[in-house]
């Protein structure tokens, strides 16, 4: 996890294209340029963070479901609830499942578990859309291997 730049997933463990759902993992890094005003001498991940983890395991779902083709926009945050703090060096998991789609939308429920608990929950709506340039699609591929999604979804595990 790269907080500062918003590179929220380590790791994607687990695509289920038959039951439309993903786990993913990271670790929130010890130290971060973000702790240092959030809070200083008292470092705690911010929500919003968690909110755009929890977006970003669904766009990847939604990028793996729809063939690489398209890609998942953030489009609404819903019933989130941000339930205990994460601290640094949390080992944390990640999971989305699409409730609905259609439309050229996509919504999940999504959460974070760190040892056993929930730390946050959403129902997240994201924009399922073109991708902006060749380019920008080929580094989501690129980025999709390295987290190791593609190998997953070329095996429909």
């Amino acid at each position: 996890m790269r907080l500062e730049y918003f590179q929220m997933i380590d790791q994607v463990a687990a695509l289920d294209t038959q039951g439309r759902s993903i786990r993913c993992l990271s670790t929130v890094p010890q130290q971060s340029p973000v702790f240092e005003g959030h809070f200083p001498g008292h470092a705690l991940v911010p929500g919003v963070l968690l909110i755009e983890t929890m977006a970003q395991a669904s766009g990847y779902l939604a990028l793996a479901l729809n063939g690489f083709k398209k890609m998942a926009f953030l489009a609404s945050v819903k019933e989130a609830k941000l339930r205990t703090f994460m601290l640094p060096g949390a080992a944390i998991e990640i999971t989305a499942q699409v409730a609905h789609e259609g439309s050229g939308f996509v919504v999940t429920h999504a959460q974070i578990i760190c040892d056993g608990k929930r730390v946050s929950e959403a129902e997240l709506m994201l924009r399922i859309l073109p991708f902006p340039s060749p380019e920008f699609a080929d580094m989501m591929v690129k980025q999709a291997e390295r987290l190791g999604l593609e190998t997953l979804s070329e095996r429909g595990s």
